[in-house]
């Protein structure tokens, strides 16, 4: 502020509204009688004359202003109060704190800079002397946040963590008996099935020092680096024993030695190695547990897996109904809900979600009922909450004409039709033309259990419901289009899986044809070794084939025997555009019982 205020004091003082007067000037202007009054500032001359205008001028600070007029020939008289007005102002006290200001400002903006850079090059050295120090955060385990009541859908593996949580309060009673508790446990699963709340929830029960990273904060460009920080970390964990290590994402650190790029001077792989050695090296009378998580187990090097290192593998599936049931009502605590809302439909209709899509699911919801300013999230906005995670929201705006809308119409009552005529195929749960996402409208179905195994007659009705949609273009329009893209992708890719994986080939009989390479350090399937003879290949693809286009015609003859109840629902479909199941089975009541199945949503013009 001092720095501002000087410039614009400087500024001021150089700068008038027009070319300053000489003191010679002044003093003739005053024996003209040009000058109705004079008012002096220190050393400055604010003159105002007899028409108005008004001018400045300096004077020497070593005489008066009187007496340098009267030295200049102005009479005394000239200089009365009946012929001119003088007004002399007081020194301003902030003159000298400017001057000082002037002279002592540099000097503290020049030391000020120094201490600036001193202090950057002081952090620089200790940054480079933490370089190889942990960088792991610690949480006390006082205050748990998350406890085993806060996970969800995951009852054996809840069951097996007890026995690490026991070990940490009571280590005596397990070394009394001569028993060693695992030293590391593995939580493997697919992402979003809980495995980081769930190690959470671990520290929290135990109430011990936790301490978490994740496995990319081990691995920097510099060789040795990531070898230092787990030795650090390692270093910490034993001063506060006993405690829990939680390393996240463990697969970029662990991955198989001697796949990758690089020798054996690889930085990865002297992070792996140093990880070995504190996990079952020569000091092993420590009470730590490691705790790890990742979704590809399978990529893990053997060393890290052997007994000693991570002993226990806990595994965490994706939940079943009751399991999604239980996560929901955990998301839902704290939510205004419409006394009515049926948590175990909800969980019927989401099979295959894992608990981070239930979570969105319910947030979903949430905001759908934000959105429509209501004051309770009711059972229309879950299940509509359902369709945007699977398909994404709608789209109304999207403009087709009429002959466009018909096509989609008679493909989605194609598959919903095929769906109801098949024992074996899932109940159709809603239909709908509106455009979701990449589709142009879907029939959404929905099991009466989950489905562990899958038999061929049940992949044989899905096929079957799968081309439904190009079947009804076919059979009414007598010409196909572009919208059963995906319907045939997933048919083919059915088919061949089918043929080359499940042995559900007569002819080519129960076995496994080609073998999936990948590359570890990507963790991709890169080629499939070809096993088998030209020979083969040509009948593989005859049987895959030959699958397809029995199941098209099976849907083709399906089709034709209920023609009357296809143009029935796509009627319906055109004037409502969407249908629930009460009012399709009211135009094509079920034929026969159906059997449960793994859900599908069957996308249609996609």
């Amino acid at each position: 502020m001092a720095i501002i205020a000087l410039v614009v004091y400087s500024w001021s003082s150089q700068n008038s509204g027009q070319e300053a007067m000489t003191i010679n000037q002044v003093a003739d202007e005053i024996k003209r009688g040009q000058i109705a009054k004079i008012v002096q500032d220190e050393t400055r001359l604010r003159i105002t004359k007899t028409d108005g205008t008004q001018n400045t001028s300096n004077m020497d600070a070593n005489a008066s202003m009187v007496e340098q007029f009267l030295q200049l020939g102005v009479t005394a008289d000239q200089l009365s109060p009946a012929a001119i007005q003088l007004e002399i102002k007081p020194p301003s006290p902030w003159l000298n704190v400017m001057t000082f200001a002037s002279y002592v400002l540099p000097f503290l903006i020049l030391a000020g800079a120094f201490f600036f850079i001193f202090r950057q090059a002081q952090g620089s050295n200790n940054a480079a002397m933490s370089f190889g120090k942990s960088r792991a955060r610690m949480f006390a385990g006082d205050q748990p946040t998350v406890t085993f009541a806060d996970v969800a859908g995951v009852e054996e593996s809840k069951e097996e963590l007890r026995e690490v949580v026991e070990f940490l309060r009571e280590p005596q009673k397990f070394i009394a008996l001569g028993a060693r508790i695992p030293k590391g446990v593995l939580l493997v699963g697919p992402p979003g099935t809980g495995k980081t709340l769930l190690a959470k929830a671990v520290s929290g029960e135990a109430g011990v020092p936790f301490f978490s990273i994740s496995g990319s904060e081990f691995v920097e460009m510099f060789v040795g680096v990531g070898a230092s920080r787990v030795r650090d970390l390692f270093d910490q964990a034993k001063r506060h024993s006993p405690c829990i290590i939680f390393v996240d994402e463990i697969d970029a650190v662990g991955r198989q030695r001697g796949a990758g790029l690089g020798g054996s001077h690889d930085e990865r792989e002297q992070t792996l190695n140093q990880m070995l050695v504190e996990m079952d090296g020569f000091d092993t009378d420590t009470n730590i547990i490691i705790m790890a998580a990742t979704n590809r187990p399978d990529i893990l090097d053997p060393a890290l897996l052997r007994p000693g290192r991570f002993d226990r593998r806990v595994v965490l599936d994706r939940p079943d109904v009751r399991g999604r049931e239980a996560i929901l009502k955990v998301h839902v605590k704290g939510k205004p809900l419409e006394p009515n809302v049926d948590l175990a439909s909800i969980a019927r209709s989401t099979p295959g979600f894992v608990g981070a899509d239930i979570e969105n699911l319910v947030n979903e919801a949430a905001i759908l009922a934000a959105r429509r300013n209501k004051k309770v999230i009711t059972q229309e906005e879950f299940e509509e909450s359902i369709e945007r995670v699977i398909a994404g929201p709608e789209r109304k705006s999207r403009l087709i004409s009429a002959e466009e809308k018909r096509i989609i119409a008679y493909h989605e009552a194609g598959h919903a039709v095929v769906m109801n005529a098949l024992p074996e195929a899932d109940p159709v749960q809603k239909i709908t033309i509106v455009s979701r996402g990449m589709a142009g409208g879907y029939t959404l179905s929905r099991p009466a259990e989950d489905r562990i195994l899958m038999s061929r007659k049940k992949l044989i009705a899905e096929m079957i419901s799968l081309l439904g949609g190009r079947a009804a273009e076919e059979l009414v329009f007598d010409d196909i289009t572009s919208g059963a893209s995906n319907d045939i992708e997933r048919v083919t890719q059915m088919a061949r899986t089918m043929v080359t994986r499940l042995g559900m080939s007569d002819e080519m009989g129960p076995m496994v044809y080609g073998q999936k390479e990948e590359l570890i350090f990507l963790g991709r399937e890169i080629s499939e070794q070809r096993d088998y003879s030209e020979a083969v290949a040509q009948k593989i693809d005859a049987q895959v084939r030959a699958l397809v286009s029995e199941a098209h015609q099976q849907a083709k003859a399906l089709l034709t025997q209920y023609r009357a109840e296809l143009d029935g629902v796509a009627e319906l479909l055109l004037e409502k555009e969407t249908i629930t199941r009460e009012e399709f089975e009211a135009v094509f009541p079920t034929p026969q019982p159906k059997h449960s199945g793994t859900p599908v949503m069957l996308a249609g013009n996609n």
